[in-house]
């Protein structure tokens, strides 16, 4: 479980965010403008928002949650706020954001609400990967309650993680050559290792 000390998260901050549907609306929106999230509005940005929005659309269609998974959510009782740090253009959030969604959805003790990681620094920099990295998608599970932070998770599931740690460490392989097998992972796990993490996660979170 992630411990911090101090947190920008208020009550302002979760009335100031979106729902799942807002922001696919906002991506879906800013593209027909030539925009995308953030202040980055190149050619790359923008095709990389394209390929996220595809990517969405198919684990909203497709994706399925396990039964053991299912049963678990479903089990929960602890009143839970999942606040997800996000942009349109990053392809791990569009990986993980949908079946996440997937999951709160077949709890009544868990909401979630999204926040853009670029508006929202304050926050991102208090949960960072490694030293200083701000990676995301990431997830903070708060007490729905009194909004204390009970734990975190992202960018990646811990076996895609390592093997994105690996890939970046062959000095031969390009940024591009490096997301494309990234995201041939994600298609051959289908969601599989993201899933089983957040079995335990939820076990730690309702306990913390």
């Amino acid at each position: 479980m992630t411990e911090v000390k101090t947190t920008a998260i208020t009550r302002k901050t979760l009335e100031n965010a979106f729902t799942y549907q807002e922001y696919r609306e906002l991506t879906d929106q800013l593209l027909e403008q030539g925009k995308t999230t953030g202040e980055n509005h190149s050619e790359v940005m923008l095709h990389y928002t394209k390929m996220n929005i595809h990517r969405m659309n198919r684990l909203d269609n497709r994706s399925e949650i396990s039964e053991e998974l299912e049963n678990r959510l479903q089990q929960a009782t602890r009143p839970m706020i999942w606040l997800i740090l996000t942009e349109a253009w990053c392809g791990d959030a569009a990986q993980s954001i949908p079946v996440i969604q997937k999951m709160a959805d077949l709890s009544s003790k868990i909401q979630t609400r999204y926040i853009l990681r670029d508006e929202n620094l304050e926050i991102m920099d208090q949960f960072l990967t490694g030293v200083k990295s701000r990676s995301i998608p990431k997830l903070i599970c708060l007490d729905a309650r009194n909004l204390d932070i009970l734990g975190s998770w992202g960018p990646r599931s811990a076996e895609s993680q390592a093997l994105y740690t690996s890939l970046r460490n062959q000095i031969d392989l390009s940024s591009r050559e490096t997301a494309e097998r990234l995201h041939k992972w994600y298609a051959d796990d289908k969601t599989v290792s993201l899933q089983e993490e957040f079995l335990t996660l939820l076990d730690e979170w309702e306990h913390s």
